[in-house]
């Protein structure tokens, strides 16, 4: 393009040069055409020779020669200029095609790039419906654990979505005892509360009012205590492991039965006679951060 450029610009100069040229050719020529003029007439008045005006029409030809030369010339630049500017277009027309085509073959593969873009979504769909479809097959636990009843049992029994059909135990678990507590006793209990629990098989031998000399009795806080009676007409508590006292025995079982016993204030063994025998009510008491429905003081 910068070359057919370049020769379109030499081309135009050469014009301009040929047309100076061709002036300078007329310019001649009008020269010539008065000294031949002049000359005849000075020899026809006998004041110049035959030979004068024989040499002044040889130079009127040769100027006129010249002048038809200047313009075979003028015309060939012109012709060039035109040439020039033909392949110009001719170029430009080209690299426009060109460019046209590189637009439509990028047009299509951006066609192309949509499609298939279209197509990778649709797959990605199929696949997460698949993958969806695919994981209803089994029934995931929200954590580790295993089955330790099944609710439905028998071969070809149907059941109903929403139904329940097996129960699982949790792999790893905090043990806690359920127990309940009547609605009278329910303002004697505070949430880190400590109370003795007794489990089931284990021998225990318990001292009542001396839960220090009582053997087989294991300590417990309480951690929960339900604000709604539940159907038995008592408040379910929660009690958690003590831990600044023994261990809970390892070989208990969730469901195992236990009773528990829950601990008055510590107060002198005269101050319990003269309660007992003047029938106070007991002194409990209420652990730091402890709270419940009703305040108490001690």
């Amino acid at each position: 393009m910068q070359q057919t450029q370049n020769k379109l610009l030499q081309a135009r100069l050469k014009v301009k040069s040929d047309s100076i040229d061709l002036e300078a050719a007329k310019t001649n020529i009008t020269i010539a055409e008065r000294q031949f003029n002049r000359t005849k007439t000075l020899e026809s008045e006998g004041l110049k020779a035959l030979k004068d005006v024989e040499e002044k029409r040889l130079k009127l030809q040769e100027t006129q020669a010249k002048l038809i030369s200047q313009e075979n010339k003028y015309l060939a630049s012109q012709n060039e200029v035109i040439n020039a500017e033909i392949e110009l277009s001719r170029i430009d027309a080209t690299y426009a095609d060109k460019i046209s085509k590189a637009q439509s073959d990028m047009y299509t593969a951006q066609s192309s790039q949509f499609d298939t873009k279209a197509q990778v979504t649709k797959l990605e769909n199929q696949y997460s419906n698949y993958k969806k479809r695919n994981s209803l097959l089994y029934v995931t636990a929200p954590q580790n654990g295993y089955i330790n009843k099944a609710l439905k049992g028998g071969v070809g029994v149907t059941f109903k979505e929403g139904e329940e059909l097996v129960a699982i135990m949790p792999s790893q678990y905090d043990l806690a005892v359920e127990t309940y507590v009547k609605p009278i006793d329910l303002p004697l209990l505070h949430i880190g509360e400590t109370v003795r629990v007794q489990f089931d098989g284990w021998p225990a031998i318990v001292f009542s009012g001396w839960p220090s000399v009582s053997y087989g009795t294991y300590g417990a806080k309480v951690v929960a205590i339900e604000n709604f009676i539940s159907d038995n007409g008592k408040y379910r508590v929660l009690l958690a492991p003590d831990e600044t006292d023994y261990e809970w025995p390892k070989a208990i079982r969730i469901g195992s039965g236990a009773k528990t016993i829950a601990l008055l204030n510590d107060v002198p063994i005269w101050f319990e006679l003269w309660r007992q025998i003047n029938s106070f009510p007991p002194n409990y008491y209420a652990p730091k951060g402890g709270n419940n429905t009703k305040e108490t003081k001690k």
